[in-house]
């Protein structure tokens, strides 16, 4: 079945406003500017708080970083702007001069953060994963379901062309439904199967960081240099990251939860993996999913398979012939009808080649997924990949890691109990022991 350009926008119209169709902004008749203050300034956090500070209608009115070494860069963004190395002092301190806030930390305390922002009404744009365990990811969206507050996860390419494109085309059932996908990234674990360990003899703490602060909820450990946990290698240890699958995963799972409608946990999965200690990540994993299927795909069940550190699928079953090189990143969704290999950043391919010629599909522009958010701020419009979504997404991804703790142990997972109702001793990594002071309390 082939699609013109002109039969394919009319398919894909009933998707485009699930995908984050721009927003009507208030332009000639605002009052006022949307008040945004970034916890996280460097690297992420700099990207993040430079695209917020670009709208027309955003003044940023505060920053805050556990290295004020690492807020050079937006010091100069609002030189006026004061600068704190404690999120609630300023949240504390600037009271209602806060609308919004964007979280660019580690995982491990985007949850405790955020949290703290929605409950004192802010909005809040925070970086992927959502959070660092599964309970949080119920919490925060369960408070985002309840509450008035404007959210969006910061997996930016959920409002690029690439991903948009592919979600509209298995709108239009240009491959019919899905019986199969296949997710992966090329990214690494740099614990190379857990052969990196603490230092013996950590360098001095730098004048700039409060560690404690740094630490947050997880246990405490000292300072080891600045190329083992701050500001570059924490995403490989267990207390801080989620390792690849945690990096990667809600970027290249998006789409296909997206176009097929995913809004349950697996109800099982198993890994396999190169090799773990109780510290880092491995290096390379593979995670087999089984997901209860949706209107967009084949029978009661959908399988889902995913491979980080460079392992790779098999084109077996699918419609992708040997000689067509698969890219760095990205996914394969078999279809009744023909295949679709969405890359990470790259326009989608649809297979075999002389089903679907050149005009097959039409590409959706990009939007910008910063602006999106906050033009839902402003229009009080929750733009999609918000936290009711973006929760179980960050969910299947952060079960998989459990699995990689029990290699080839096939886990099930009930979503209701939020438990695994095979393996007691798997449910203890649902969520952490949290550190006195910083202690997340549940949402009621």
């Amino acid at each position: 079945m082939k699609f013109n350009r002109r039969q394919f926008a009319r398919m894909a119209s009933g998707t485009v406003a699930m995908l984050g169709a721009p927003a009507i902004l208030r332009g000639q008749n605002l009052n006022s500017r949307l008040q945004v203050a970034g916890i996280g300034c460097d690297g992420k956090g700099w990207s993040d708080i430079k695209e917020m500070s670009d709208h027309p209608h955003t003044s940023m009115v505060g920053f805050c970083d556990v290295d004020l070494a690492r807020t050079e860069k937006v010091r100069a963004l609002a030189p006026d702007a004061p600068v704190y190395q404690d999120f609630a002092e300023m949240l504390d301190k600037l009271g209602e001069a806060i609308d919004a806030v964007t979280v660019s930390t580690p995982d491990h305390m985007h949850a405790y953060i955020t949290l703290d922002a929605m409950r004192r009404g802010k909005h809040v744009y925070c970086q992927k994963p959502l959070t660092h365990n599964v309970w949080e990811s119920r919490q925060l969206g369960k408070l985002a379901a309840e509450s008035d507050v404007i959210t969006r996860m910061g997996n930016q390419i959920h409002s690029h062309s690439y991903y948009r494109t592919a979600v509209a085309a298995i709108h239009s059932g240009v491959i019919g439904k899905v019986n199969r996908v296949h997710s992966w990234s090329s990214a690494t674990g740099h614990g190379k199967s857990g052969r990196i360990s603490r230092p013996n003899d950590p360098p001095p703490l730098p004048d700039s960081v409060d560690w404690e602060r740094w630490i947050g909820v997880a246990p405490m450990r000292p300072y080891g240099g600045d190329r083992v946990y701050h500001p570059w290698g924490w995403r490989d240890w267990q207390d801080f990251g989620n390792g690849a699958l945690g990096d990667f995963g809600c970027h290249i799972l998006d789409p296909v939860f997206t176009a097929l409608e995913i809004d349950r946990a697996p109800t099982s999965l198993a890994a396999d993996h190169s090799g773990i200690n109780d510290e880092v990540w491995p290096a390379q994993t593979k995670v087999e999913y089984v997901f209860p299927g949706t209107n967009r795909t084949v029978g009661p069940d959908l399988k889902v398979t995913w491979y980080d550190g460079g392992l790779r699928p098999s084109r077996k079953g699918s419609h992708i012939p040997e000689h067509r090189a698969l890219p760095s990143q990205g996914s394969i969704l078999v279809g009744e009808r023909g295949t679709m290999v969405i890359p990470h950043m790259g326009r989608i391919m649809l297979f075999p080649e002389d089903k679907y010629p050149e005009g097959s599909f039409d590409e959706l522009e990009s939007l910008n997924h910063y602006h999106g958010w906050v033009d839902g701020c402003i229009d009080n419009v929750q733009p999609s990949d918000g936290f009711v979504y973006a929760a179980k997404l960050t969910e299947s991804v952060l079960l998989g890691n459990i699995g990689v703790r029990y290699r080839n142990q096939p886990l099930i997972w009930d979503e209701g109990a939020m438990s695994f109702s095979n393996h007691a001793q798997a449910n203890g990594w649902l969520r952490r022991d949290y550190r006195d002071r910083w202690n997340i309390e549940p949402v009621a």
